[in-house]
């Protein structure tokens, strides 16, 4: 046995990104218009950060407490 750990994205697709945190694909491209999500352009692809992702629901769940 190797012991690999499972590798955690840096980056998705987008229709991953708006599945991992329950959203729509047209809001998750508002969020990125907007600048609250940071993405990344890998050829023609664009990419979401796990990272903005992460800090988009902990600021809306700064803002609600």
């Amino acid at each position: 046995m190797s012991g690999h750990q499972p590798v955690e994205p840096i980056c998705v697709r987008v229709n991953d990104a708006a599945r991992m945190i329950g959203i729509g694909r047209t809001k998750l491209y508002e969020l990125i218009s907007s600048g609250e999500l940071e993405t990344v352009k890998i050829g023609k692809a664009t990419r979401v950060t796990t990272a903005s992702l992460r800090a988009l629901v902990g600021r809306r769940c700064n803002q609600q407490s």
